[in-house]
């Protein structure tokens, strides 16, 4: 999810490049303008008006074949100002403050009324639900609306999973790891079944993300 505003303001194609790239990692300009169903031309030269505004990096990938090296596209450093953070350094300072006035315990009891505020305000919108799967993706869009960028999943193996790309809340979260437990807790509340939270490690198949894995699909 892009800061409010981005939108209105820069081309559709270039969010939508943007918005691949960041679930994807990167991409060759042959495969993204299939996923963009634009003709490669033109995806060319979305990721080249990007690379001029700083919000990309063109790297190459030698062929095993005969030819020139693929040319991949990758979001650059500059492009993570285009997704919130919630204010991180002024929260950080507040609940840091909160620590040296009432304790360590007082952040985290800070954090965990966040987390119950949030579970009551989506509640009555999850209720209407047919199917887990329903409620599930429903809460995917609500979590979308408050600044996180993810997509519901589905395959035999794993079965349903939200997989996140960004959260506004990383850097608390990496100061008080407690909170990440909250988070789940959370959720399993919202959904009414275990939630098992995996952080899945970037490489070159894909970005570092977090599963958020949905046990027992069926009727809520």
């Amino acid at each position: 999810m892009f800061l409010p505003g981005y939108k209105d303001l820069v081309k559709p194609q270039w969010i939508a490049v943007i918005e691949e790239l960041k679930l994807s990692g990167h991409l060759p300009v042959t495969e993204l303008s299939e996923r963009l169903k634009v003709s490669y031309m033109s995806a060319k030269q979305y990721c080249e008006d990007l690379v001029k505004r700083g919000y990309l990096e063109r790297t190459r990938s030698p062929r095993r074949e005969i030819g020139r090296p693929e040319v991949f596209y990758r979001l650059a450093p500059r492009a993570d100002r285009l997704f919130p953070e919630a204010g991180v350094g002024f929260s950080l300072e507040i609940l840091d403050q909160l620590r040296a006035l009432f304790g360590d315990s007082a952040p985290e009891r800070l954090i965990y009324q966040y987390f119950e505020r949030l579970r009551e305000r989506w509640q009555p919108r999850l209720a209407k639900a047919r199917s887990l799967v329903e409620k599930a993706t429903l809460l995917a869009g609500l979590r979308e609306h408050a600044g996180c960028f993810a997509r519901c999943k589905y395959d035999p193996s794993r079965g349903f999973r939200i997989e996140e790309y960004h959260h506004p809340l990383r850097p608390v979260f990496e100061r008080y790891p407690r909170a990440i437990g909250m988070e789940v807790r959370m959720l399993e509340g919202l959904l009414g079944t275990k939630v098992t939270r995996r952080e899945i490690a970037g490489g070159p198949h894909g970005p570092a993300r977090v599963d958020y894995e949905v046990a027992t699909l069926g009727a809520p």
